[in-house]
């Protein structure tokens, strides 16, 4: 019986961070076992906004490596490059001419993003809904895991596949019932540890995109870098740390990542930092920051120090995506009418 597939990626904007790590590739290497699993670094994504041209590739392939630094077995996953695979731009292209306008307009993170960009705002940054459909909906998946933040785009996923393709363009069966051209996915919903909150903002989420670098921990921070951001993370004038109270959303994040990181259960943590003081507890976490990430660092540098390893693993990443997306891109072209290419 063929397992379950799963689709996700990460924009190569900056280096993974705590976030990224302890919220969706974790989870990544424990589906590796039960699923089929496809894992992009979605650079088409990432120039959705200004971007440096010149670290473009170099933090794709940092990305990349981090990936694999962090367990994503290429014997196990198809690791690849989203813009090494043209299928993503062509069937965004006919999902575009299918998706109203409106579906687009709704959606909270343009109108968010939207509004810091100003009148430099994109098209693309309006529009790269469609394209995670089109990544989504390019390999069959049958699960995709999100978060809160994106549960709104695999909803317009399911929906432009449903409602735009499936149901206007699908044919029957002799009992009437349609047959999908395109697989509708459901949502995987990360366990504990899915929405990792900023160091100085205990009520945003850690973003690669935060101006201020003392909000996040990247996986590649030294680690005298990581204690000296931990002992600046923002703190309240309560004794002892708790979880689940509203008034103290910076005791239930770093807490929480304690517990993360240092491999406990909220209960283990609380129990043991329940009566600590800010001065004992920050020492503490940073002491189990570094020693998560010293492993997942030492083999980043292992993967880059082989010239070509990453590149080879992406190779064959691509090889298989290809195999997978133009059978799919066909499927689509073919209910949409066009003539076949000679």
């Amino acid at each position: 019986m063929a397992r379950p597939r799963v689709l996700s990626g990460v924009q190569p904007t900056g280096a993974l961070h705590l976030g990224n790590w302890l919220g969706a590739i974790r989870n990544w290497v424990d589906l590796q076992s039960s699923h089929d699993t496809f894992f992009c670094v979605v650079d088409l994504h990432a120039i959705t906004v200004p971007h440096q041209p010149a670290q473009l590739a170099e933090d794709t392939l940092s990305t990349a490596a981090l990936y694999l630094a962090c367990g994503i077995d290429p014997d196990c996953s198809t690791v690849f490059v989203q813009s090494h695979v043209s299928a993503h731009c062509e069937l965004a292209w006919l999902l575009n001419c299918v998706t109203p306008l409106n579906w687009l307009e709704r959606m909270i993170q343009f109108k968010e993003k939207a509004i810091k960009q100003g009148d430099q705002v994109s098209v693309g940054l309006l529009d790269y809904p469609v394209l995670m459909a089109a990544d989504i909906l390019l390999y069959d998946a049958d699960l995709v895991p999100v978060g809160e933040d994106q549960k709104q785009h695999l909803e317009l996923a399911r929906d432009i596949a449903q409602q735009r393709i499936n149901a206007r363009f699908g044919k029957r069966n002799p009992d009437g019932e349609v047959i999908p051209v395109l697989k509708v996915p459901e949502p995987l919903i990360l366990r504990e540890g899915a929405r990792v909150m900023s160091l100085t903002d205990g009520s945003s989420k850690m973003s690669k995109s935060d101006p201020n670098e003392g909000s996040r921990i990247s996986l590649l921070d030294p680690p005298e870098l990581v204690v000296k951001k931990i002992k600046r993370a923002k703190t309240d004038p309560t004794m002892g740390l708790e979880f689940g109270n509203p008034e103290r959303p910076e005791a239930d994040n770093l807490l929480g990542l304690y517990a993360l990181l240092a491999g406990k259960s909220r209960s283990q943590a609380a129990e043991q930092c329940g009566a600590m003081g800010w001065g004992t507890f920050k020492p503490l976490l940073a002491e189990a920051a570094v020693e998560a990430l010293r492993p997942v660092q030492q083999r980043y540098q292992e993967w880059r120090q082989q010239p070509g390893a990453v590149a080879e693993v992406l190779r064959n990443g691509q090889h298989k995506a290809v195999a997978v997306a133009d059978e799919t891109l066909k499927r689509v072209r073919e209910t949409l009418g066009f003539l076949p290419p000679a």
